[in-house]
């Protein structure tokens, strides 16, 4: 059995990633393929227990340090419990959002630098990488409206619009960087429209 594929979701909440994380998980077991679909964080039981702390709005006091390697070691459960073992037994995984999502948070939205959090990442990862990323890009004042006119906002969304912008930028700079491995998707337009984009670089990726 070959390596399976590794696709990764990114953008503000809001963004309509989620919806288009579904319709990508759906397309694919369509066309046979055995899918995996994850979250971060979370994605199982000490990663869900994790998410729980770091989201929780009573959780003020929360330095930007424990808040990044609260993230950090979510992500290596998964990794370690889901993530891996799935892509070795030839799974398509597609996680929605991974380590991206710290790099723009902590890196460009708290200030963290990006070498720390890639140091502190590096063992999480546990030697994996994304084969493709999706980057859903849509302002944070689109984002933010659609995501509280659905639910609740948890403790990283309260933050401040100065906040949201920095990580908007900051996915702006990365998807810059990584054009090979990062495909940015114009998330202004209709659900069709931006599932015709993804459907053709999911085509791609796993008819290589």
């Amino acid at each position: 059995m070959g390596r399976g594929i590794f696709i990764t979701v990114e953008g503000t909440d809001g963004s309509g990633k989620t919806t288009q994380v579904r319709r990508m998980e759906a397309y694919l077991k369509e066309k046979g393929y055995d899918v995996l679909l994850v979250r971060e964080p979370g994605g199982t039981r000490i990663s869900e227990k994790i998410r729980s702390i770091i989201l929780d709005p009573e959780n003020q006091e929360m330095g930007i340090v424990t808040e990044m390697l609260l993230y950090a070691s979510a992500r290596a459960q998964l990794v370690f419990e889901v993530i891996k073992p799935a892509i070795e037994n030839g799974k398509i995984v597609i996680c929605d959002r991974f380590v991206d999502s710290s790099y723009v948070y902590q890196g460009f939205g708290r200030g963290i630098s990006l070498e720390t959090i890639e140091e502190a990442n590096r063992a999480a990862l546990g030697g994996i990488s994304p084969d493709i990323t999706f980057f859903f890009d849509v302002s944070p004042e689109i984002a933010l409206k659609r995501r509280f006119a659905s639910t609740g906002a948890d403790r990283i969304e309260k933050e401040k619009m100065a906040f949201h912008m920095k990580v908007y930028d900051g996915y702006k700079k990365l998807a810059s960087m990584h054009t090979e491995r990062i495909k940015t998707i114009d998330s202004t337009r209709s659900v069709e429209e931006i599932w015709e984009d993804v459907r053709k670089w999911l085509d791609r990726i796993i008819d290589k």
